[in-house]
């Protein structure tokens, strides 16, 4: 009888070990997939203190606020996929400016110039070669207010209709939004029409006025110098002949009166 207790707890407790041992051996739970991390978000980007800080585009930066074109600059750059390329000029530009004079335009068409300077995409320097293959390219004011771009050698030129300019610097390059320093104006035709001035002739190259010792001067030197056109010689051979005759007359008036 004690046998068969030994022998039963001996039992329970082989089967208590063997769960608890089959327990401890159970393979882990898999863990859950990781889910990726969302794609950061483009730096927002202060095109009014970027254009306070980057360089003297004062009077660029009063019309975009004045006309209201920043909040349409800043929403491109900020909240589309598309981005924005825009084309500044600097205060010595607009100061340059005698005419055409901004100055006459109404507020609609001022607009539509600052409009004009930019395209509602971004544009790294490199993409203007193939973008120069386009023959117009549409800005911000939309309709017939195109852009037309030429690539040499890497440096970008602007043809507006009126005014041509060419790319002097990138002041911001950095998806989604890309400024670029331009030396004039954007002046488009669609408000301008196509009476453009003409470029200024330049100016005359002053006379040079000939060497001392040129041939020229040497030949008057020794013509004024050569006994045939001296004036002092010819005073006093005048005078001497004069002498003579004087001396031939007072001579034969002696001979007469002695005569007599």
């Amino acid at each position: 009888m004690k046998f068969s207790m030994i022998f039963l707890v001996s039992n329970i407790l082989l089967l208590l070990s063997s769960s608890a041992f089959a327990k401890t051996v159970s393979p882990p739970a898999p863990s859950p997939t990781p889910t990726p991390a969302p794609a950061p978000a483009p730096d927002f980007v202060n095109l009014t203190e970027l254009l306070s800080v980057a360089g003297p585009f004062h009077t660029f930066l009063q019309y975009l606020e004045s006309t209201k074109v920043l909040d349409t600059f800043q929403n491109q750059a900020n909240n589309t996929e598309e981005g924005i390329t825009i084309f500044v000029p600097k205060d010595s530009a607009f100061a340059a400016l005698k005419k055409p004079s901004l100055s006459k335009l109404k507020d609609d068409q001022i607009k539509q110039v600052i409009l004009f300077h930019a395209l509602p995409h971004f544009y790294s320097l490199a993409d203007f070669k193939n973008l120069s293959q386009t023959s117009l390219t549409p800005t911000f004011a939309g309709g017939d207010y195109t852009l037309n771009f030429t690539d040499d050698s890497g440096t970008v030129h602007i043809n507006s209709g009126w005014s041509i300019t060419k790319v002097t610097s990138a002041v911001h390059a950095t998806d989604p939004v890309a400024i670029y320093q331009v030396d004039k104006v954007l002046l488009p035709e669609a408000i301008f029409g196509t009476d453009i001035p003409p470029v200024p002739a330049p100016a005359p190259t002053p006379d040079i006025a000939p060497a001392a010792d040129s041939p020229t001067e040497k030949s008057a030197d020794s013509k004024s110098s050569s006994p045939s056109s001296s004036p002092d010689r010819s005073s006093s051979y005048k005078i001497t002949s004069y002498g003579i005759w004087g001396n031939i007359v007072l001579a034969t008036f002696g001979v007469v009166v002695m005569l007599l």
